[in-house]
């Protein structure tokens, strides 16, 4: 009221109007320049499509953005190389391998350590034997545990979408119980620098896609957080085509497979459960013509399954870590589909290939001429063939001079030897053997190369790791027609009676170091235990690996 008063005296009304105008046309004036200079965005906010896997591992991440897709592939790939970008030289390559050999098995164990310290830390060992094994088999076995759970990060795809989907060059995505792989057609540039499979599509295509990028870590045991962490992740990206892409260095022909040499690659046994096996699944029904790209590759494993790389694929490997060229190709998977939730087993249902064609495989690649073991027949001079799987360091037998005298008493032609990095030499001797025995541990994957209808004889440490020699070789060698028998050490066969008192827990109840997790089991029961074999309790288990033979 004071300033209409004010106004009243000063200006007439007349006046009193025209000043209103012009305070308005300042107004707008004001307003117009502030647009002009600043430019702000008034459009609708973007929406953030993001779907985060409910498990520990959380492989795949799907968000939509507008951003730069060249810049950002650059930066989200920072930390995973931080983690994983591990230049070795040839040299410190080849002392990494001589130290796997040295000692085969003891990254096979803890390999298994996120699994089996929440199995052994739920569950009791009682009288050396393992109750665990139930738990195990729950978490192992539920093949759709993820999609059952809503532990996805990628909307369900009908045989309808998987038609649409190729139509937009957007990739199929496939959530299957221990890996998760992407197939993908279309234009698909493929940058090594930056870990980062760009798609070109159009923009018509990106904006009605549901989602634009895929994370994905091209290593088949997903579940295993200590695996996929030493697993580099790649970045699948919709791009629209434009400068800002980058352009083709080398064009080819053939589809391309991306898989990686990280996680428990080191190990034999998981170099075929994790990789070698669901290779084989992914590439052979290409007949060779299919280009491998590897990352987190190290020439030291490359060499040491040189023949089976060659056998499945009729191009050079691509190393393709940190490359500067851009590989492009018309079609291809990102990651390897794992044929079984179990280790070392190919299921029919989820692959056109089963376990029998995998070694018949492997018989083909390394020429190896037995095809099924000796049967004894009456009257025969021909003698089997016994292999004796040493070890150094831990879960040695302490008296292999006793086990062969015994076994050549039986009849056996006995053969010791250790696995090493030459796994062609290696594939030969078990090939030409009809039984094979040896002490829980990575050693005993070579069972993949034993003619049909051999025998194995598995020898359990004592301390209750029933449920793992079950899992890991008993089972597959069933799959693979191999006659399996075991052979559980008593404690006084056990070198640990010379280290602890008679009364002490690790030698009266192994339950009591099992309630202490799966570290404390690992660090007694297969690191600090070696074997002495008591002949005469042995002889039966030789006596019975015979009569098999004569079947």
């Amino acid at each position: 009221m004071m300033y209409d008063t004010v106004l009243a005296r000063s200006f007439s009304k007349h006046e009193q109007k025209r000043l209103g105008y012009w305070a308005l046309i300042a107004c707008l004036f004001i307003v117009l320049s502030f647009f002009t200079i600043f430019k702000p965005y008034l459009g609708p906010l973007q929406v953030l499509n993001l779907r985060l896997s409910m498990g520990e591992d959380e492989k795949l991440h799907l968000y939509n953005d507008t951003t730069s897709s060249w810049l950002i592939a650059k930066e989200e790939t920072i930390d995973s190389t931080l983690i994983v970008n591990d230049k070795r030289s040839p040299q410190e390559e080849a002392e990494i391998m001589r130290l796997i050999v040295n000692d085969t098995d003891r990254t096979h164990e803890e390999a298994e350590s996120s699994v089996a310290e929440s199995i052994m830390n739920s569950s009791s060992i009682v009288n050396g034997t393992s109750n665990s094994q139930e738990i195990f088999r729950e978490i192992t076995s539920k093949d759709d545990f993820m999609v059952n759970n809503t532990n996805i990060s990628l909307p369900e795809a009908t045989d309808a979408d998987a038609v649409t989907k190729n139509n937009k060059m957007e990739p199929l995505c496939t959530i299957m119980g221990r890996s998760d792989f992407c197939e993908i057609k279309g234009d698909i540039r493929i940058d090594g620098s930056s870990y980062t499979v760009f798609i070109v599509s159009s923009e018509t295509d990106i904006q009605a896609a549901e989602n634009t990028s895929w994370r994905v870590r091209p290593y088949a045991r997903k579940g295993d957080q200590a695996a996929m962490g030493a697993v580099r992740e790649w970045t699948l990206k919709l791009v629209a085509g434009g400068s800002d892409i980058p352009q083709c260095s080398q064009n080819h022909s053939v589809p391309g497979i991306l898989f990686s040499a990280g996680g428990y690659a080191g190990n034999h046994f998981h170099a075929f459960t994790d990789i070698i096996v669901p290779l084989f699944s992914t590439a052979r029904p290409y007949n060779g013509e299919v280009q491998f790209l590897i990352t987190n590759g190290w020439s030291a494993w490359i060499t040491k399954f040189k023949t089976i790389l060659k056998a499945l694929s009729r191009y050079e490997l691509i190393n393709i870590d940190n490359r500067k060229d851009i590989h492009c190709f018309g079609s291809m998977t990102a990651g390897l589909k794992r044929p079984s939730y179990k280790e070392l087993v190919i299921d029919p249902s989820k692959s056109p290939y089963s376990i029998k064609d995998f070694r018949q495989f492997l018989r083909s690649s390394y020429s190896l001429k037995k095809t099924r073991a000796l049967t004894i027949r009456d009257g025969t001079r021909k003698r089997p063939r016994l292999l004796i799987i040493s070890r150094k360091r831990s879960r040695a037998f302490t008296n292999v001079g006793e086990i062969v005298n015994m076994a050549e008493r039986l009849g056996f032609r006995v053969v010791v030897a250790e696995p090493g990095m030459d796994v062609s030499g290696f594939s030969q001797i078990i090939n030409s053997c009809d039984v094979v025995m040896g002490v829980h541990g990575a050693g005993l994957t070579n069972i993949v190369f034993l003619p049909e209808k051999a025998v194995l004889i598995q020898v359990i440490p004592f301390g209750g790791a029933e449920w793992l020699s079950r899992t890991f070789f008993e089972e597959p060698a069933k799959d693979m027609n191999i006659r399996y028998l075991d052979y559980k050490i008593k404690v006084e066969e056990s070198t640990l009676i010379q280290q602890y008192p008679a009364d002490h827990a690790v030698l009266k109840d192994p339950s009591v170091i099992g309630k202490q997790g799966w570290l404390a089991f690992q660090s007694i029961y297969l690191q600090k235990q070696n074997v002495t074999i008591d002949v005469n309790r042995f002889r039966p288990t030789l006596v019975k690996a015979l009569e098999l033979l004569h079947q």
